[in-house]
């Protein structure tokens, strides 16, 4: 069944662009967000300056405080609040969200104590429900500026990845399919750790030889890790993959390349993160991602090196060059086999 009204959790960017687009497709859609004033102002000015300044919305797009309010009678709920608040949210749900709907991720980020993806940690709190995942090069601020782009919906579940596509697919946001969840959701969080090593390299003045190198090299570390986790590796020659991993790393509006570059700048984390004003899932993602790597043995010189400059105060300048050293390596992750390297 087509989907004729959503909720969308959560008030920054990318989720007031996905309530818009919603809203934009004639479906009946309501944004929750905590802050009063920014509702008030998407109901009466049709606009969420704090994250989306100068870009008008959708005069049928309606916003609440009320979550309860928000969810009741839709038939998806979009979740687009920061990684380290989904719990703690979908927690003030139970009770209220009912077997039919459907529960889709947008946010790139992993719970730490143990290691779930945001799509894990719907499903262990709401078992019955179909769950999808919302991944890929999308920059929300281009979005809001209708300029062209695409992403994945990720699910297990065929009626929502076909209900997801018509929902939001217009003629400037194309919407691909993937029923692999890990793989797409794991691409969007992990992409934020090479952001910011992107954003070292641009600070430092490196060649356009070095950044090719950074996000080439990015890639194979991020699939690495994903087959450890039962991920399929072919996921990341796509958007969810090379594709958000390619924008992250090369534009200034990506917060976790922000970060890096003030710390290549010569900042510490503190300054970098004040500086940013919002969160930057990359910091918290390369703690968590940094300690399962050692603990699984898997080879991640630029999670290594990333880790230490931002938490050891290391030189950045010593992560490039350490892709000069290290055990011998493949170019192309899986193509030769372990004993032929």
């Amino acid at each position: 069944m087509a989907i004729q009204r959503a909720a969308v959790i959560g008030g920054g960017s990318f989720g007031t662009v996905v309530a818009n687009i919603l809203a934009d497709n004639h479906v009946d859609s309501t944004q929750w967000l905590r802050n009063e004033d920014i509702a008030n102002s998407i109901n009466q000015l049709h606009t969420n300056e704090q994250y989306l300044p100068g870009i008008a919305l959708n005069p049928a797009l309606k916003a609440t405080t009320d979550i309860a309010d928000a969810i009741a009678g839709a038939d998806v709920i979009f979740v687009s609040v920061p990684s380290k608040s989904v719990r703690q949210v979908l927690g003030s749900l139970a009770g209220l969200v009912t077997p039919n709907q459907a529960l889709v991720s947008t946010t790139k980020g992993i719970e730490p104590e143990q290691f779930l993806l945001m799509s894990q940690v719907i499903s262990e709190m709401f078992p019955n429900n179909p769950v999808g995942v919302l991944s890929g090069p999308n920059l929300a601020k281009e979005i809001a500026r209708k300029e062209l782009a695409a992403t994945v919906i990720a699910s297990e579940n065929s009626d929502l990845r076909r209900d997801t596509q018509e929902a939001l697919s217009c003629d400037y946001f194309r919407v691909y399919a993937s029923n692999d969840v890990f793989g797409v959701e794991l691409g969007g969080a992990l992409k934020n750790i090479y952001a910011i090593v992107s954003g070292f390299v641009a600070a430092l003045g490196m060649g356009e030889n070095t950044k090719s190198m950074i996000i080439t090299r990015s890639l194979a570390e991020m699939s690495r890790f994903a087959e450890a986790m039962g991920a399929n590796p072919l996921t990341f020659l796509g958007l969810a993959g090379v594709g958000d991993l390619v924008v992250t790393c090369m534009s200034p509006l990506s917060r976790n390349y922000r970060v890096g570059y003030a710390i290549g700048s010569g900042k510490n984390l503190e300054q970098a993160i004040d500086e940013l004003g919002e969160v930057a899932e990359g910091v918290n993602t390369l703690r968590y991602v940094r300690a399962k790597a050692a603990e699984w043995g898997i080879y991640m010189p630029l999670v290594m090196g990333a880790y230490e400059c931002l938490f050891n105060g290391a030189n950045p300048a010593v992560v490039a060059q350490g892709l000069m050293t290290g055990e011998a390596a493949s170019d192309v992750e899986f193509a030769l086999p372990k004993h032929e390297i």
